[in-house]
């Protein structure tokens, strides 16, 4: 290919790059103006919504917390820039890629808040939270780290690699059940008072087991006034709830983009506030970036490189439904199927309903019935008997759970199919 021929290509990448929302389909920039009033739950709005999607009409998907299926305006462009780099291949990708993945960087940034200099794209959160977990180099000998149960399997295993990385003591304790706002604050209070020797808390915004939505901003200054730094789990919380970085006050975080802001399977990303970048040392003594930039935190190899670059258009497409319209339809969704679901018997709701300590995941168990057998049993049934797709959590101290999360294209009667099934099993209702 020309030279003239691949700058010619290259630009109309960019163009698509800085202008995302411009590049999305008729589909999604025709969408109806946002609610004035019931934001959440307005059938002509999440209609249009719904009608951006393409999925199975076999199974009413209530397993969306695993990874949020692009809609069709990002998978158009998907395929589109999967062919692009497929076209252009290594003519490009020793040329070009490197500043236009540095450039997907900017729209992020922005949105999150932040400079574009205090984040990295990653695969996913597990990587974002591994580099940052096994970088922190402000712990010696005979210091503590600190976890709760309800963090997610793979940071635990970080947590507790510490113990022969750094030499630390780890210590692990349990969000009480069932959760209140205070309940949860004194629970980490009792926790650190416990671990005096504490330097290191990993916290989860919202957890991946139940939903519950701590409050982290209260907990990071609780540890903060302590002497102890945080590392934030927010996988499943930006894109769930609307928020930026800085209102946390927490220096350390990782990110998933494949979850709730929809980007393809297979992309994460990484905060550090420029002031800390030293505290967390290059991966694997990594010499591909200065010391000085943020991306040497974190080394990938050869990503994806069209799922990449198709995170503009994914995050124009979450702006365009509207983060705050999102936010309000995952609390609809949760709260629909909750009040339902508090009326049968034996049935037990995992979040309260206080709005600061839930969004769209709950979890839920039947009384008595909380081994891995009795709930696996539970979501088989759902999904074979009556076309339900849930999943098991194990990993809560007082039992494995089912969790339910929800997605923009799930409508009311998806959830009142799974309240009717969820009826049957439970025994109240015959089937």
């Amino acid at each position: 290919m020309s030279g003239q021929k691949l700058e010619t290509s290259r630009r109309a990448l960019l163009l698509s790059l800085g202008v995302a929302a411009l590049a999305l389909p008729a589909a999604a920039r025709n969408l109806p103006a946002l609610p004035t009033a019931k934001l959440g739950s307005d059938i002509g709005y999440w209609g249009a919504v719904r009608g951006l999607y393409s999925v199975t009409p076999d199974m009413v998907n209530l397993e969306n917390g695993y990874w949020g299926i692009m809609a069709e305006p990002v998978k158009a462009e998907y395929k589109r820039l999967t062919d692009f780099v497929n076209f252009e291949n290594t003519v490009y990708a020793r040329t070009r890629i490197g500043q236009d993945l540095d450039d997907v960087r900017a729209p992020l940034a922005t949105f999150l808040g932040v400079a574009r200099e205090e984040i990295a794209l990653t695969r996913g959160a597990t990587e974002a939270l591994q580099a940052l977990i096994s970088g922190y180099n402000k712990l010696k000998p005979g210091d503590t780290v600190l976890y709760a149960d309800l963090d997610y399997d793979s940071m635990q295993y970080a947590m507790n690699w510490l113990k022969d990385r750094r030499g630390v003591a780890v210590a692990k304790f349990d969000i009480p059940e069932p959760a209140t706002r205070q309940a949860v604050l004194d629970a980490y209070d009792v926790a650190l008072k416990a671990n005096p020797k504490t330097k290191l808390l990993l916290l989860t915004h919202i957890s991946h087991r139940t939903g519950l939505m701590m409050p982290v901003k209260e907990l990071a200054a609780m540890a903060k006034a302590r002497g102890v730094d945080v590392i934030l789990d927010a996988a499943h919380s930006w894109g769930q709830i609307d928020f930026q970085a800085k209102d946390l006050g927490i220096d350390f975080i990782g990110f998933n983009l494949h979850k709730w802001i929809g980007a393809p399977l297979g992309v994460g990303m990484l905060y550090i506030a420029r002031e800390r970048l030293a505290d967390i040392d290059p991966y694997m003594a990594d010499e591909d970036f200065k010391a000085d930039d943020v991306r040497s935190r974190v080394h990938t190899g050869t990503p994806n490189f069209a799922a990449q670059l198709t995170v503009p258009t994914a995050l124009a497409l979450h702006r365009e439904i509207g983060p705050q319209a999102k936010e309000a339809r995952y609390r609809h969704l949760r709260n629909y199927w909750v009040s339902k679901a508090r009326e049968l018997k034996g049935v037990e709701i995992q979040t309260p309903d206080d709005a600061t300590m839930v969004a769209g995941i709950t979890s839920f168990a039947l009384t008595g019935k909380r081994s891995p057998a009795e709930t696996n049993a539970i979501v088989a049934a759902l999904r074979d008997q009556h076309k339900v797709m849930t999943v098991r959590r194990g990993g809560v101290a007082k039992g494995n759970t089912i969790r339910i999360s929800p997605a923009p294209y799930i409508m009311e009667a998806d959830l009142d199919r799974f309240v009717a099934a969820l009826a049957v099993i439970s025994g109240n209702r015959a089937g």
